[in-house]
């Protein structure tokens, strides 16, 4: 599988990620840990949901000849 996570697009869903955790603890609610889901495809790079869509936020690069 080839990454289709983008920097801008990993440093959003950390952020967002970690806000969702912070939250779920502030509340004292088990729904935080929905915030793992972020972070964790921020840190493998794939996002599952942008594979049948054929998104993808990485830059192209181009190979030298």
């Amino acid at each position: 599988m080839h990454r289709n996570i983008g920097t801008t697009d990993k440093i959003i869903r950390v952020l967002v990620g970690l806000a969702i955790l912070v939250l779920g603890i502030a509340l004292k609610s088990w729904w935080g840990v929905i915030g793992v889901l972020p972070v964790l495809t921020a840190f493998v790079g794939i996002c599952p949901a942008y594979l049948p869509l054929g998104i993808s936020t990485c830059r192209s690069r181009v190979k030298a000849n």
